[in-house]
């Protein structure tokens, strides 16, 4: 049976105007994503994802979209004895 995970993992911040630099703003970023690829992410399915606000402020939100399935490969599905099977999706009546 395949774990349906239809919602991506997220790490995100708003901070407030004053409370973040360039630099502050980078390194925060390549942190979120380092955490995310530790998880297991493959580098493709890490989105992320940074807004500047006109007061000032910032929305950053660095996600791990792994697509339908939990166990589904990027970019495919397995066949029946478990082997990848690459842009077909899930494999159904298994």
């Amino acid at each position: 049976m395949t774990l349906y995970q239809p919602e991506p993992v997220e790490i995100s911040t708003r901070m407030r105007p004053g409370e973040w630099t360039e630099s502050s703003l980078e390194e925060l970023v390549t942190t979120y994503r380092a955490k995310i690829l530790a998880m297991g992410a493959a580098v493709p399915e890490v989105v992320t994802d940074v807004v500047r606000n006109d007061d000032g402020s910032v929305a950053v939100s660095v996600s791990w979209n792994r697509g339908d399935y939990a166990d589904e490969p990027a970019g495919g599905g397995f066949t029946e004895d478990g082997q990848c099977q690459a842009g077909t999706g899930p494999q159904t009546g298994a």
